[in-house]
């Protein structure tokens, strides 16, 4: 059904009908609602705008997967054949090969920032620097005795290898270079290396001057330029000239999604984000303008962006329809604001604000953005999201570029069993233990019968060796032996 077409449900016996505008098919299913009304979106027809191809920096709609999964032949052509399927790949789409940045680069790109955009990124790196390292100092190793002769700890220890995607192509995701590069460095990462795309259009292989700066200011140990499901294989598996990661992340299209979810394994990742979302909680304190403002500024990111407003006044939720019409008319990032916004932007009605909470936990959305009087029932409330933005004072752009959170956040509910990127996905938490001779012979004692509970025969050998040297008469080898405490090694049992 076209956009705007109505269907009437049943819903709860004390309910009247709820009305659901129906709408293009979604990356994820909405559950049913329960008195609800979505109110039909009609920003005029959608400019219908072509896909570039598997390695470009251009959004990719969920409903072009499957040529996703068949256009990533080359993660394992890039792994049998480095280089030399890297930049066959970096050619045809980028139109040059992949090239590691000298001091000489990067000197140039430092140049070319104004001082204005220099100290903008040292402001919003700042920023960021400070949060991640509160986040990290909250991270504490731990060493206690648990019982008398028993010490078990853990220790926090960085990730030694990172490698940092940053976004390129029609919009350079500067910030992306703070929120991973810099993180993986307040974590203690050993090496860190950042990668994004040449500039599209133009001369080819032109350098992406402040994303570049971006990376070296966060404090990248290489910078590549290299874009696309190529440059995340050449990080995963290696090069004859780029030494393999251990972990990978940041934000990119579908064909970079896809292909972190096929090196997951062989590295980790930090998770797999789908198309930009965001969901706006308001009650009527809250003007159109305002609300308008905040779908437009992330519905803008792509052709298939989630946009979504949720409130208790019918009055905000007509007023903000006509004036995100208005304002798309104005818009310089129409043509992706216009079509996310027909195809994925919802307006929703509530009778109160435990019925906004609940449909906030169906949605998990990957931005809420809380406009409410009381905004702390939110805060104190809201379980499934990527990040909370509270009152009208602060706002979605904020975190994406300056704040000091970090804007690469779960999407597609993931939020319903992860948070975001951290300085924490940075750093492995291994722990150790080590006891007395005396706390051996009780904790032996408990295992050696635990393990031949199992039949593990070997593991109930590693307590008994132990018990026969350091408790007097023991004399048990596997299930031999008068002091033999395992109940399935006797008859019957």
């Amino acid at each position: 059904l076209k956009l705007g077409s109505i269907e009437t449900v049943r819903t709860q016996e004390d309910r009247p009908p709820a009305q659901i505008a129906l709408g293009a098919p979604r990356s994820r299913p909405r559950p049913a609602a329960r008195g609800h009304v979505l109110l039909p979106v009609r920003p005029g027809p959608a400019v219908a705008l072509p896909r570039r191809q598997v390695g470009s920096e251009e959004p990719v709609g969920v409903h072009d997967i499957e040529r996703v999964r068949g256009g990533l032949g080359i993660i394992s052509d890039v792994r049998s054949s480095g280089n030399a399927a890297l930049n066959k790949y970096c050619e045809k789409f980028d139109r040059v090969p992949h090239k590691r940045l000298s001091e000489n680069d990067i000197e140039e790109c430092l140049k070319k920032c104004s001082g204005q955009e220099i100290l903008d990124i040292k402001y919003a790196q700042a920023n960021i620097r400070r949060f991640a390292q509160l986040q990290r100092d909250s991270m504490k190793d731990v060493e206690v005795e648990t019982q008398p002769g028993v010490i078990l700890g853990h220790k926090h220890i960085a990730i030694k290898n990172v490698g940092c995607y940053v976004p390129g192509g029609k919009f350079p995701m500067i910030a992306s270079a703070h929120m991973s590069v810099l993180t993986a460095k307040v974590a203690g990462c050993h090496r860190v290396i950042g990668c994004t795309a040449p500039m599209p259009g133009g001369e080819p292989g032109r350098l992406p001057g402040t994303t570049i700066a971006a990376m070296h200011l966060a404090g990248a140990d290489e910078i590549y330029l290299m874009g696309g499901a190529q440059a995340i294989a050449a990080m995963a598996y290696g090069t004859e000239t780029i030494q393999p990661v251990d972990f990978i992340a940041g934000p990119g299209n579908a064909f970079v999604a896809e292909a972190k979810k096929q090196v997951f394994g062989r590295v980790g990742i930090d998770l797999l984000a789908g198309p930009t979302e965001t969901l706006l909680l308001c009650d009527d304190s809250v003007d159109a303008e305002l609300a308008t403002a905040d779908l437009l500024g992330q519905a803008e990111h792509g052709y298939n962006t989630p946009a979504i407003l949720v409130t208790t006044s019918e009055k905000l939720a007509t007023e903000t329809i006509a004036k995100v019409a208005e304002e798309l008319k104005n818009i310089p990032t129409k043509e992706t604001a216009a079509v996310s916004w027909q195809d994925y932007g919802e307006v929703i009605v509530v009778d109160n604000d435990e019925e906004m909470l609940e449909v906030a936990e169906e949605i998990a959305g990957e931005h809420v953005q809380v406009m409410h009087r009381n905004w702390d029932y939110f805060k104190q409330n809201l379980r499934n999201y990527g990040g909370l933005f509270l009152g009208e004072e602060t706002n979605v752009a904020y975190g994406d570029k300056v704040i000091g959170t970090n804007h690469t956040l779960p999407t597609q509910t993931a939020g319903r069993y992860t948070g975001g990127l951290w300085v924490g996905k940075f750093i492995k938490t291994h722990t150790f233990q080590h006891i007395s001779k005396e706390a051996s012979v009780e904790i032996g004692d408990y295992c050696s019968r635990l393990s031949g509970y199992e039949n593990f025969a070997g593991h109930k050998e590693q307590a008994d060796v132990r018990l026969r040297r350091w408790k007097e008469g023991y004399d048990t080898k596997y299930y031999s032996g008068s002091a033999n405490q395992t109940l399935l090694s006797r008859p019957g049992a």
